[in-house]
């Protein structure tokens, strides 16, 4: 095991950005100080044969823009805030509009931002401190994100402090192709949830309050079936995200801290497999509906529903639903969160 750092390029302000890869016998990541983002994941199929899964791109300043987010943490804040505000203690609190009057993924402030580093053994650190009103969010905060590669997983590690109450609620957003991220349609990967219901949505997909269940509906992953089958079903929640675009909620939570499977995802033509485990409530399943990306890499342009993102999560607009679990953090109270993406062996 190893961990090697090159150039990758550089900031407007002249600060050079690296690229991490850490590397095992059988899986290499590849992670920035930029955005602390996952830049690549490389795995076998079952004849052995190589291939990132993850959608991105081979430069800097197509990171700095990345409309979809690829391979990016999302924080202070994933998923959606109704109205780009919230009250907390008391005080209302408000943050860059940029959904349909709402905010989402915090305007994407981790990704565009460089995080200090500390590398171990098979592990890479990435560290951020934020002011107190950066992008709306109340306190002094500093966020640490650990991504760490086995022969077996890549396991991503989440803390945030702060002096204030303040939400805190992060995700990796990696776009995911197990045939490969150069691939195409995804509409053939098998994937289960271990997730009875989910997080009904108003037509702007902000929460509604509601737990609907999925049995009988195209959520229905409990089990296994094609990404494809239901995505384009006759049903008023599939309209508003124009596919899947909605935050499964994952059985079992009790809040201690335990991993639980949250998904599997298998590609019956090369054979790899993905499992999804956290120790949070949520799960948001974004098959980019509609996504058209140039400049990907290699040149490639990325089409709609060439990829899925798996996000692990509390639910969004969590802060104005108080049946939701709740993702305020401050002092004496410390964010905490793990999210393993586990990759056995191929069938």
């Amino acid at each position: 095991m190893s961990v090697q750092k090159e150039y990758f390029g550089k900031l407007q302000d002249g600060r050079e950005v690296s690229l991490y890869t850490i590397r095992t016998n059988r899986l290499t990541a590849k992670v920035s100080d930029l955005g602390a983002l996952l830049v690549s994941l490389t795995t076998p199929d079952r004849d052995g044969v190589m291939k990132d899964i993850v959608l991105g791109y081979d430069d800097v300043p197509h990171y700095m823009d990345n409309p979809p987010c690829f391979g990016a943490v999302v924080g202070p804040n994933a998923n959606r805030i109704a109205g780009a505000s919230f009250v907390i203690d008391g005080e209302e609190y408000h943050l860059p509009v940029n959904e349909r009057g709402n905010n989402l993924h915090s305007d994407k402030l981790f990704y565009k931002r460089f995080f200090n580093t500390e590398l171990g053994e098979n592990s890479v650190t990435f560290t951020l401190g934020l002011p107190d009103g950066d992008a709306g969010f109340p306190g002094n905060r500093i966020f640490t994100i650990t991504y760490t590669l086995t022969e077996e997983e890549l396991r991503i590690e989440y803390r945030g402090k702060s002096d204030k109450n303040t939400v805190i609620n992060l995700t990796n957003h990696s776009y995911f192709n197990l045939a490969g991220e150069d691939s195409g349609d995804i509409a053939d990967q098998i994937l289960q949830m271990n997730c009875s219901y989910t997080t009904t949505v108003r037509e702007d997909l902000i929460p509604t309050g509601e737990l609907a269940p999925v049995k009988g509906t195209p959520f229905d992953f409990t089990s296994p079936k094609p990404i494809g089958r239901d995505i384009d079903a006759d049903d008023a929640q599939m309209r508003f995200g124009g596919g899947y675009d909605h935050n499964f909620v994952i059985d079992g939570y009790t809040g201690d801290g335990s991993l639980r499977k949250a998904a599997e995802v298998c590609d019956p033509g090369s054979g790899r497999v993905m499992e999804v485990l956290t120790d949070l409530p949520g799960i948001q399943f974004y098959t980019a509906n509609g996504m058209v990306v140039e400049g990907g890499k290699g040149g490639r342009t990325y089409g709609s529903r060439s990829a899925y993102a798996l996000e692990t999560q509390f639910f969004p607009d969590n802060v104005h639903h108080a049946n939701f679990p709740q993702a305020i953090y401050g002092p004496g109270k410390e964010y905490e969160s793990v999210t393993v993406f586990r990759f056995p062996a191929c069938r």
